[in-house]
């Protein structure tokens, strides 16, 4: 080839590259713009271009706010779309901690369904999602933990309760995590705090299936679910009769079914072994209506309902979780993974014609959480006593009366308490080292004439600093009898004790002597184990612990007394679940403490020591005015025990400064979600 041939061949073969490239960038230019409208396309997608069901639903956002209907809407921090590589998603996210809807302990970013049917008719839902995060925080012993439901059938009528719940739960480090679903009774009579749920294993374990101790998880599941695993459910009702499907690729198709219209839980013996061993050590051990949830208006719920809370778990063992909530701040617990995020691509639902208005539904619940329940609505009697609070308040009329420090009411997951709290120094009342936040009666009564009391309990808190050698650390008082005549002493001191590092703690009762003469200073208690030890069993130094009792009651354990003063006669009454209950007779009309050889050894061993052993006056406490108390009077203070080894216990109090205090453990809190006072009446 010539030199001429060649530089035309060579020119031709740039113009070709050079149009070739034209094109290319053109096409490019092209792309990039078609992508550049993709792109504002995707910004302005909204969650029913995905899924166009909204009108059928009312949106509860993370922070308890009941948004109506979703069409066209989005929030950035609860419900908004996402698109990656498998399509468009609807995105539900839900901290830890927020406002939450109803009576719930958690918060929710969740579809509600505004129509609500029979299980005798036609229902249907389904969907397709995968779960992108669950809290990375939380207590593994607890069975909530680490989990969202995705989806749930709930009841608008009755106790409002949950015949399904469909779960996914993953433990922290593991890469997968379990699907399963709950029933939950619907419970006989109108105590529905008995409920419980049975769980039924999809792929991975079921509910019950917890860890050894805070942080310690049990194995992965071999079948588990990954975070971002796309999964299936269908969710089929007809003729009282709830059928389950569940697809994911790779994985096993499951089905189930479950009758909605007849129990199989009526009886004590069919609870199931599951049930036994996760609900009924906290009291909850229902049994079921004979018709289940017949004649009930249910609706479908779907989305993102955390399970995971930063309640403690001696508040509920089953449903608290002890999470990390950075105080409510909602951003700070998404910036360390302390929320549940789900993503819907596909779901739709198809209910009968007969549906009718859910919004009686709505009407109860919205803002439940935020209203205020005041002590009265829980505990009628308030009427009858006046209240001495840790801070020195006093407060006469207890009607529609509450103090967020020391005074109010809280849901454990079951029911409403009045929680009694109260610090171990504030300002105390005048004859006393100690701080209450306590009733008192405002009748007054004589042992002849009597009077009676009941209260169920449990104590939350007790103080986690003190001396182990000074009997009235680490103890509250929840109930009392009060002289207000003559020396003012008590004849009836109910206690709750326990040891730093122990689990179980103590009750017992003491009996005060009513000192014959004029000097009260040698009165000393003598001390009654009603669970685990009395008063008088110490530790060897302030750090040296006694053993812990094996019959022991634990801080969020239930229990409950009875006083019954009856023509000069106290007889007390102790029960809680799992323990023998125990009874006691004392009369206070005529001592047995009337000379020095009468003196217990118990007294001598505690009391004699610090010169007090004073004998009682014959006829104890008979025509003496008396009066109950209720509440948590605080035995922890921070008085040096070189003062008084058996009541100044040497305490950290920070300055008396009471935030620092209830921050650091230093406080005593008691819940109590019954209590009757009345006259004394003739025992059984």
């Amino acid at each position: 080839m010539n030199f001429k041939v060649f530089k035309s061949v060579f020119v031709h073969y740039l113009l070709m590259l050079s149009v070739i490239l034209l094109f290319n960038c053109r096409a490019e230019s092209k792309k990039q713009s078609s992508n550049s409208k993709t792109e504002k396309e995707v910004l302005a997608l909204k969650a029913n271009d995905v899924i166009p069901f909204f009108k059928h639903w009312n949106l509860i956002l993370g922070d308890g706010t009941n948004v109506g209907q979703a069409t066209n809407y989005e929030n950035k921090n609860f419900f908004y779309t996402k698109t990656d590589t498998k399509g468009d998603w609807v995105v539900f996210k839900s901290p830890n901690a927020g406002n939450t809807h109803g009576t719930s302990n958690n918060t929710r970013t969740e579809l509600a369904q505004l129509k609500k049917w029979l299980p005798m008719t036609k229902a249907n839902m389904n969907a397709t999602l995968k779960v992108m995060n669950v809290s990375t925080t939380g207590d593994a012993r607890v069975a909530s933990t680490y989990s969202v439901v995705v989806g749930q059938i709930h009841s608008a009528d009755g106790h409002e309760n949950e015949p399904l719940k469909i779960f996914y739960k993953k433990f922290p480090n593991h890469k997968k995590g379990s699907v399963f679903w709950n029933y939950e009774i619907n419970t006989k009579g109108d105590d529905n705090s008995k409920r419980w749920d049975y769980s039924y294993p999809i792929w991975g374990y079921d509910f019950s299936v917890v860890g050894t101790d805070k942080n310690t998880f049990p194995a992965e599941p071999e079948d588990g679910i990954a975070l971002g695993e796309e999964f299936s459910y269908k969710v089929e009702i007809k003729d009282g009769i709830m059928s389950l499907t569940f697809t994911s690729e790779g994985h096993e198709t499951k089905t189930f079914t479950k009758n909605l219209i007849s129990t199989e839980y009526g009886e004590r013996s069919k609870i199931p072994k599951q049930v036994r061993e996760l609900f009924l050590p906290i009291g909850q051990d229902g049994l079921e209506r004979e018709n289940a949830y017949a004649n009930e208006g249910l609706f479908f719920k779907l989305g993102c309902y955390n399970q995971t809370n930063g309640k403690d778990p001696k508040v509920n063992k089953v449903w608290c979780s002890g999470a990390e909530i950075h105080a409510g701040d909602i951003q700070k617990q998404y910036a360390d993974g302390n929320y549940a995020e789900v993503w819907f691509k596909k779901a739709n639902i198809t209910i009968s014609d007969d549906a009718i208005s859910n919004a009686g539904y709505f009407t109860a619940n919205d803002g439940l959480s935020t209203k205020t329940v005041y002590p009265n609505e829980v505990i009628p009697f308030m009427d009858k006593f006046k209240i001495l609070m840790g801070d020195g308040t006093n407060e006469e009329n207890l009607i529609n009366f509450e103090h967020k420090d020391f005074f109010y009411t809280v849901i454990d997951g079951t029911r409403r308490w009045v929680v009694y709290k109260t610090p171990n120094s504030g300002v105390t009342s005048k004859n006393s080292s100690n701080t209450r936040t306590e009733l008192q009666e405002k009748r007054e009564w004589i042992p002849e004439e009597g009077g009676k009391l009941t209260g169920t309990c449990k104590v939350m808190q007790v103080s986690v600093s003190g001396d182990a050698r000074v009997a009235a650390s680490y103890a509250t008082v929840v109930g009392q009898i009060h002289s207000g005549e003559g020396h003012e002493n008590e004849p009836l001191k109910i206690f709750y004790k326990k040891f730093p590092g122990h689990k179980k703690g103590s009750v017992f009762w003491n009996y005060e002597i009513n000192t014959a003469g004029n000097d009260n200073s040698k009165r000393w208690d003598f001390s009654t184990a009603v669970w685990g030890h009395d008063m008088s069993v110490v530790g060897a130094s302030k750090n040296d612990y006694p053993d812990e009792p094996e019959d022991g009651i634990e801080l969020g354990e239930e229990f409950s007394y009875e006083v019954n003063v009856y023509k000069g006669i106290m007889y007390l009454t102790f029960k809680s679940d799992n323990h023998e209950t125990q009874t006691f007779t004392k009369n206070l009309i005529s001592s047995e403490y009337i000379k020095k050889t009468d003196l217990p050894e118990q007294v001598r061993k505690l009391f004699v020591p610090i010169g007090q052993d004073g004998i009682e006056r014959a006829t104890a406490y008979g025509g003496e005015l008396n009066y109950f108390k209720q509440g948590a009077y605080n035995q922890t203070n921070g008085k040096s025990p070189e003062t008084n080894m058996v009541w100044c216990t040497g305490a950290e109090i920070y300055g008396g400064d009471i935030a620092k205090q209830f921050e650091n453990g230093c406080y005593t809190e008691v819940w109590f979600r019954e209590a009757t006072v009345g006259p004394g009446v003739s025992p059984k």
